[in-house]
């Protein structure tokens, strides 16, 4: 097999990566079939150099730029986020809607605030379908208000 053939069959296979890279992104893929390209290029036009010594330096003196690069391009494309999870001190002042009948005392009550359900307790009981927003929290449940200030007088079953 003849360097030429050997630098064909290597873009060959950094085009097939590259391929994949673009297909599932973030696999880090880029960057060996980047490498594989530059040494198939190399290849064709210097077949001596391929199977020689200067073979993998070359290599990993294109490795440590393309990564470094790679690495940057990834950091614009997906800037880092603070996480999404929702802390329960986050809450004071959100508005929700009780989806379980909430009672003073008892953290039986549930209510909806965004997507989440949290348990809930109040200073009178808010049926089921009331606004509410959020005065306190602590751990994994919250104490509300009805939104409205329409009094209820109701007992908690």
């Amino acid at each position: 097999m003849t360097g030429a053939e050997l630098g064909l069959i290597l873009i060959i296979i950094g085009v097939i990566m590259l391929l994949i890279e673009a297909s599932t992104p973030g696999s880090f893929i880029i960057v060996p079939a980047t490498v594989l390209i530059v040494l198939g290029v190399i290849g064709m036009l210097a077949p001596e150099l391929l199977l020689s010594i200067w073979s993998p330096i070359i290599a990993i003196i294109i490795l440590v730029p393309t990564t470094l690069l790679t690495v940057k391009m990834y950091q614009k494309l997906s800037p880092p986020e603070p996480p999404t999870t929702t802390v329960a001190s986050s809450l004071i002042g959100r508005e929700g809607m009780v989806v379980r009948e909430v009672c003073p005392n008892s953290l039986k009550g549930k209510v909806k605030i965004e997507s989440d359900v949290w348990s809930a307790t109040a200073d009178k009981i808010i049926p089921v379908g009331y606004r509410v927003k959020v005065v306190h929290s602590e751990g994994v449940h919250v104490r509300v208000e009805v939104i409205d200030q329409m009094s209820t007088s109701l007992e908690c079953m």
